[in-house]
């Protein structure tokens, strides 16, 4: 029975750790897209030149 409960333990904790990672790029992810979009941007013109 302690067995079982250390693993459900472990299992809860790995989903929690999860969810939050998940969460984390949620909500960074549109932050991330625009720096990623402007440092493109700023290449694509400079090739330009």
């Amino acid at each position: 029975m302690k067995a079982a409960t250390g693993e459900l333990n472990l299992t809860v904790i790995t989903l929690i750790a999860i969810a939050a990672i998940i969460g984390f790029f949620w909500l960074m992810w549109p932050m991330i897209k625009d720096s990623i979009n402007k440092q493109w941007e700023n290449i694509s013109t400079y090739e330009d030149k």
